[in-house]
C-alpha cells in the first residue's frame, strides 16, 4: 500500500468548530507583496546584470530563488493582491521571467483548478497529474515509466521539471493551432512581452539563453515542483484532496505559505502575510476539514516519498465523479476533449 492511503500525520483531528471562518477584510494595496514584487524584479535586474562579473555557480542559484518567488507572486497576483484594481495587478504579473508561461495561460488553468468539486479530475483539473485509464492504455511503455517515476517527490523534480514545460508547450501549440479561447490572441502578448527580457539577458547581461533556460529556468520549475507535489491528492470527499505542510520555514516564504494549501484553497483572497496567524486560529478545523492530510515539514514530504509514490498515476476512479452520477464511475459521454493531455 502506497503511503499517500494512509494518514500524513498520526494525531487525530479534531472535531470542527463553529467559527470556521474569520471574515477577512482586505487593502486596497498589500504593502509587503508590492514590496516583494520590486524585490523579485530589481533583483532578477541586478542578478543577471552580474553574469560575467560573477561565476555562474553564484548567479544561477539567486536567479532560481528569484524566478521562483516571482512564479509564487503570480500565483498570488492570480488571486487579485496586491491592489483592488485589476489593470494593475495584471501589470505587475505580466512579465514572463521565465519565458515559457504565459501569465493569462496559467490564470485561466489556475483558476479552474480552484473548482474544488473538480480537484484531481485528470481532464477538468489542468494542475492534476492523474491519466484517465483511456489515456493510460494509449500511452508507450517508456511514457508510463516516466509518468510512474515522477509520482517521487526525485523523479517530480528532476524530470518534471523538463516533462512540465514539455507537455504545456505542446498542448499549446495545439491550442494555437485551433485558435481555441483565444490562445493565439494569449501568446503573441505573451512573446512581445518576452523581447525585453530575452534581449536584457543577450544583450545587456551578455549571457547565452541556453544558460538562461538549463541553469536557471528549468530548476526554478524543479523547486516549484516541490511545493506541487503532495498538495492534492484523489480522494472521493472533495475536502479530503488538499494538504497541509506545517513548519515550512524555509521554503515557505519562497512559496509566500502556500504550503499551507488547505488553507489557500479554502481562503485564497488572505494576503500570503496573513496565512500563519490565520492558520494558528483555524488549525483544528482544517486539519478536521481536509481528513487529517497534514505532513510536518517538506522533509517529511521527502522522507516519504523521494523515492517511494505518492500515489498511482491512474486516476482511481477514472473521472471524478459527478455530483448526479455514480460515486464510483462518472458517465464516459461526459469526457471533455478540450483539456486531454497529449499522449507521449
Amino acid at each position: 500500500m502506497l503511503d499517500s492511503a494512509m494518514p500524513a500525520t498520526t494525531t487525530a483531528p479534531a472535531a470542527p468548530c463553529d467559527t470556521a471562518s474569520i471574515h477577512h477584510k482586505r487593502a486596497s494595496v498589500e504593502v509587503p507583496t508590492l514590496l516583494l514584487i520590486v524585490i523579485a524584479y530589481g533583483g532578477w535586474l541586478l542578478t543577471t546584470a552580474a553574469y560575467g562579473r560573477w561565476p555562474l555557480w553564484v548567479v544561477a542559484p539567486i536567479v532560481v530563488v528569484l524566478l521562483t518567488l516571482h512564479s509564487s507572486l503570480q500565483h498570488e497576483i492570480i488571486h487579485g493582491h496586491p491592489t483592488r484594481w485589476g489593470w494593475i495587478n495584471r501589470l505587475l504579473g505580466m512579465v514572463p521571467l521565465s519565458l515559457w508561461l504565459p501569465f493569462e495561460r496559467y490564470r485561466h488553468n489556475h483558476l479552474e483548478h480552484h473548482i474544488d468539486e473538480r480537484l484531481t479530475d485528470p481532464l477538468d483539473d489542468s494542475e492534476s497529474y492523474y491519466r484517465t485509464p483511456e489515456d493510460w492504455a494509449r500511452l508507450q511503455p517508456i511514457s508510463r515509466v516516466l509518468l510512474h517515476v515522477q509520482q517521487t517527490l526525485a523523479g517530480r523534480v528532476v524530470i518534471g521539471s523538463f516533462w512540465r514545460i514539455a507537455v504545456f508547450l505542446r498542448i499549446e501549440l495545439r491550442a494555437v493551432i485551433r485558435n481555441e479561447k483565444r490562445v493565439r490572441a494569449i501568446w503573441i502578448e505573451h512573446l512581445l512581452w518576452c523581447v525585453p527580457a530575452i534581449l536584457w539577458l543577450t544583450l545587456v547581461c551578455r549571457m547565452p539563453l541556453w544558460i538562461y533556460i538549463v541553469a536557471m529556468v528549468i530548476p526554478a520549475n524543479g523547486v516549484v515542483l516541490i511545493r506541487s507535489f503532495a498538495e492534492h491528492r484523489a480522494r472521493p470527499e472533495s475536502r479530503h484532496r488538499t494538504a497541509l505542510v506545517e513548519r515550512a520555514w524555509l521554503l515557505g516564504p519562497l512559496f509566500l505559505f502556500n504550503n499551507l494549501h488547505a488553507l489557500h484553497h479554502e481562503s485564497p483572497a488572505i494576503p500570503w502575510y496573513q496565512y500563519n496567524a490565520r492558520y494558528r486560529v483555524e488549525r483544528d478545523r482544517l486539519i478536521a476539514k481536509n481528513g487529517g492530510l497534514v505532513y510536518s515539514t517538506y522533509f517529511d514530504v521527502a522522507r516519504r516519498f523521494l523515492f517511494r509514490p505518492h500515489d498511482v498515476v491512474r486516476h482511481p476512479t477514472g473521472r471524478v465523479p459527478q455530483a448526479n452520477l455514480s460515486p464510483l464511475w462518472p458517465a464516459r459521454d461526459e469526457l471533455s476533449p478540450r483539456l486531454a493531455r497529449p499522449i507521449f
